[in-house]
């Protein structure tokens, strides 16, 4: 009997630190709610430069991570640079975009 009483804080302080490693917060990761999101707002976004006849839509890649939308790639001129970067402002969902395209 007296082995257990010797035993037990030992084994209530183990208790006590698996209990407070239990409920340490862990980093937010993406959720599948957001990644459809993004997946969502990136074809939104592919489909308003298809239907823009004055641009290549195929030469330029859109990304999205988070509501971000970031635009890659080669345009002719500074306008269509321009007019790209407006049709994903106006998308609905996007919260910033990120220019990275390169004139040709």
């Amino acid at each position: 009997m007296k082995q257990i009483f010797s035993v037990f804080p030992a084994f209530a302080l183990a208790l006590a630190l698996l209990t407070v490693t239990a409920c340490a917060s862990s980093p937010k990761s993406e959720g599948s709610g957001e990644y459809v999101d993004d997946s969502v707002i990136t074809t939104k976004v592919k489909a308003q430069l298809f239907d823009e006849p004055d641009l290549k839509s195929g030469q330029i890649n859109v990304e999205t991570f988070k509501g971000v939308v970031q635009l890659s790639g080669f345009v002719s001129t500074n306008a269509n640079i321009s007019k790209a970067v407006e049709i994903a402002r106006q998308t609905t969902g996007v919260k910033s975009v990120k220019n990275d395209m390169r004139l040709r």
